[in-house]
């Protein structure tokens, strides 16, 4: 009983990581502002992704990430330095699901699902205004938007606890 304990909260936290690097790629591709398709298709950004979460045990993760869409639909596919897809995350019209080598986790919201696997509210609208360099306020972040021109995005999480750090370098 007490390994099986064990494997759920391992299996738990690696799924909070992988979230938070969803978060963490959504902030990171606003550092800069793609150009227009010419086709229409829906905005696009890619390269690192970095987040840091303090408390009793300190995470950190990083990973090169793929994101599509708005904050109604759209998707993030987070991707290692040896390109293997670690895990893809995919919303619209009311659905979320998120895929991973470990399981596939759904709900009727992004920020729903979002919530479920990271235990906490991350403010996936405001992701993406940064993303096209808008300030806009999301309870409990501030974000850095004074180098997206160099493709470069930094957000803090002050409240409520644990306290986080997500960077994101573009690489287009």
């Amino acid at each position: 009983m007490p390994f099986h304990r064990l494997a759920r909260q391992l299996l738990a936290q690696r799924l909070m990581g992988l979230f938070l690097w969803a978060v963490c790629a959504l902030w990171l591709a606003g550092c800069a502002q793609p150009p227009p398709s010419p086709t229409g298709e829906e905005d696009a950004w890619s390269g690192r992704i970095a987040l840091q979460m303090e408390g009793q045990a300190s995470q950190s993760f990083s990973a090169m990430f793929e994101l599509r869409g708005n904050a109604q639909r759209g998707g993030l596919a987070l991707i290692s330095p040896l390109g293997n897809r670690l895990a893809q995350l995919e919303w619209k019209d009311g659905h979320a699901q998120l895929i991973s080598a470990q399981e596939t986790r759904s709900s009727d919201s992004l920020d729903a699902l979002l919530q479920e696997v990271t235990g906490t509210s991350i403010p996936v609208a405001a992701l993406f205004d940064w993303l096209k360099g808008l300030q806009t306020t999301a309870p409990g972040w501030r974000a850095d938007l004074s180098a997206l021109e160099q493709g470069r995005l930094v957000a803090h999480r002050d409240d409520p606890a644990p306290q986080a750090t997500l960077r994101l370098a573009l690489t287009r």
